[in-house]
């Protein structure tokens, strides 16, 4: 036989050798992988959790759950488990429910699986408290529990999770302080508990969390002085801080905060501040101290921050004039310094390229409108000033509120109006009783004001984090209870952060306010985490608070429900004001970002009658008369472009008082 044919038939053989070697290995990787299985510890809690909380219809575990490439071990699924099989047996690290609407209590089976790295729950229903059994998941390195419907204390067991990097227990319904174990937690880079219910002062003890760089804290009952130790936390990027009970001032060594990013603080009482410590802080891209009673003079420095794109000053004491400095933002869109008592003109050339929205409103301020503020997509608010107004689409309002000033009129006819109500929102619609609601479906911006021929609306504020773009208008087709007059509330106007109505030439006497609301963006499912949402809010009348903390959606017993809230105020100089205004409380983010502020359907004023010029004995007087049945809503302290505004400081730093009294020859 020939050479070829003998090379072929060792070729061959070779062949068959490598075939059988391959087969064999193939056979005994198989064999390994079938002698890998899941901890059957962990496999018995994982199925009493699912029947626990009733999921059989979402994860329905027929074969082992650490199998390779099942379908709930994906990047996308939800429920997800994820397995280590590094060893001879397999372990449960990873365990997703989010956002599945779950209902009950978190069972203890929860804590057998105790090789579990992420454990995301967030976004359900879940209640009752964090067992203390919590503490023995010593390897988690992400736990989230946000937005459920949790109670009771924090547990401190929580501490002994050393290994924590992310935390979240934000919107819930806990009570008491923050455990101080939770300082505890050195490795821990972010800390969500906003509106988590938590109160009292913060531990001294979370001093310890210097690797934290995202930090949200808003709306909790926090007591105290703002904290002075959160200045050494020099990782920060991120630090959110409004709606709480704190006090000033804002400490000087927040200044050591070089990487922030996000900078939101507000709602501080006693002491006042300066913003003297932001002069190295130019990586900021969102900056709001508002209602924080920070005073004195605006540092040039901020307007060399070149990475700002938000600037919230508003509702403080700030002296001065805006700084030239402010001419040079290159991405700033939105610039509030509202309510504070700065002076002198605007400069020039403020409005730079990337300007969405300025306000400047109730001000000591004069002078000229800047060059170029009449440019699509901008809106700009001079009300409360002495900015001259030429130029302005409501020319005709011009000095028409210089009356708050105390020594001059209001108007230059004699007043004749006795009354006026507003569809806040919508178009005009006459209700059954025959009152007739203007219409106020004008769209406004994030520093807009509207006059009609009776009454004027301000609205001054952004939903930042909304990724639905701007909404100042609420509407819904559902059918509103407890009211004859559901149309009357299925649009209502909205507001981030201050909302206000004036209404004009009223004759001088005693006035019944009416302020009708319904919720109609937040659910009150109880079954589904979109229920858990909570709007709050402060609502002024003539300069004097009526309402604090006001929750729609509790008073009227749930959303889609008529509430009318009546008072009674004197009107002395024609001039009626309303004021919404959000304190930086409640839920930011239910149903979604964005979801917060004032919201009000209609209003309805009317002079008593036979109280004509009741009010010239001296000072107004707000009373609440007893009577709570529909729902209206309100709004705030508004004035017509480019006036000069009387005002003075209430007890609540920045709200605008306004002067009642008849005005003095």
């Amino acid at each position: 036989m020939s050479s070829s044919f003998y090379l072929f038939i060792i070729l061959e053989m070779g062949i068959l050798n490598l075939s059988f070697s391959l087969l064999l290995l193939l056979s005994a990787l198989q064999l390994v992988s079938a002698q890998l299985a899941t901890d059957p510890n962990e496999v018995s809690a994982l199925n009493k959790i699912i029947d626990h909380w009733d999921m059989g219809n979402q994860l329905s575990l027929s074969i082992d759950p650490c199998t390779p490439n099942a379908t709930w071990a994906s990047s996308t699924a939800n429920p997800r488990v994820i397995c280590d099989c590094a060893g001879s047996t397999c372990h449960i690290t990873h365990l997703k429910i989010y956002a599945l609407d779950i209902l009950g209590e978190i069972p203890r089976e929860l804590f057998e699986l105790k090789e579990l790295i992420d454990l995301n729950l967030g976004q359900n229903v879940l209640s009752g408290p964090i067992p203390a059994e919590i503490g023995q998941l010593s390897k988690l390195q992400y736990l989230s529990l946000g937005i459920n419907n949790l109670t009771g204390p924090v547990p401190q067991e929580i501490g002994n999770l050393s290994k924590l990097l992310s935390l979240s227990f934000g919107s819930n319904q806990f009570s008491g302080p923050l455990p101080m174990k939770l300082g505890k937690l050195t490795t821990l880079q972010e800390l969500y508990l906003d509106s988590s219910g938590v109160t009292g002062p913060i531990p001294q003890e979370l001093a310890n969390l210097k690797s934290l760089n995202t930090l949200w804290a808003s709306d909790n009952l926090f007591t105290g002085q703002l904290p002075e130790f959160l200045g050494t936390f020099a990782e920060l990027k991120d630090l959110r801080l409004e709606g709480t009970l704190f006090e000033g001032p804002i400490p000087s060594n927040f200044g050591a905060l070089v990487k922030l990013d996000i900078l939101r603080v507000g709602d501080l009482g006693e002491e006042d501040s300066s913003l003297g410590f932001l002069e190295n802080l130019t990586s900021l891209s969102t900056l709001s101290l508002r209602n924080c009673r920070v005073s004195g003079k605006i540092p040039e420095q901020i307007g060399k921050f070149a990475k700002l794109q938000y600037l919230d000053l508003s509702f403080n004491k700030l002296t001065g004039q805006i700084p030239n400095s402010f001419q040079e933002f290159t991405v700033l869109q939105f610039l509030y310094l509202g309510d504070n008592n700065l002076s002198g003109e605007l400069p020039t050339n403020i409005i730079t390229p990337k300007l969405i929205a300025l306000d400047v409103s109730f001000n000591p301020m004069s002078g000229n409108l800047p060059l170029n503020f009449v440019r699509t997509g901008f809106s700009m608010n001079v009300l409360g000033t002495s900015i001259n107004g030429n130029g302005l689409p409501d020319r005709g309002g011009f000095g028409l509120l210089n009356c708050l000033q105390g020594n001059a009129k209001c108007s230059n006819q004699i007043p004749a109006l006795s009354s006026f109500s507003i569809k806040c929102g919508g178009t005009s619609q006459t209700s059954a009783s025959g009152i007739e609601y203007d219409d106020d479906s004008e769209t406004l911006g994030a520093a807009s004001f509207y006059k009609s021929s009776r009454w004027a609306v301000s609205s001054t504020g952004n939903f930042v984090f909304n990724s639905n773009g701007p909404q100042y208008i609420a509407s819904t087709d559902s059918q509103i209870t407890e009211t004859l007059e559901s149309e009357l509330y299925k649009t209502a106007r909205l507001s981030p952060s201050s909302l206000r109505y004036f209404g004009l030439d009223l004759m001088n006497g005693k006035y019944i306010v009416e302020l009708h609301f319904a919720e109609i963006t937040m659910e009150d499912d109880t079954s589904s985490w979109k229920g858990l949402g909570r709007r709050i809010f402060d609502v002024y009348i003539q300069g004097e608070r009526v309402l604090q903390d006001f929750n729609i959606q509790k008073e009227a017993g749930g959303s889609k429900r008529a509430l009318i809230k009546t008072f009674e105020t004197n009107v002395s100089n024609t001039i009626m004001n309303i004021h919404f205004m959000w304190a930086g409380k409640g839920t930011c983010c239910i149903p979604l970002q964005g979801t917060y502020g004032p919201l009000v359907s209609a209003i309805n004023v009317r002079q008593v009658p036979g109280a004509g010029n009741s009010a010239n004995r001296g000072r107004k007087r707000v009373g609440r008369i007893v009577g709570i049945s529909l729902g209206c809503a309100a709004a705030v302290v508004i004035v017509s472009s480019a006036f000069y505004l009387w005002w003075i400081k209430d007890d609540a730093p920045g709200h605008m008082r306004v002067h009642t009294d008849i005005p003095k020859k």
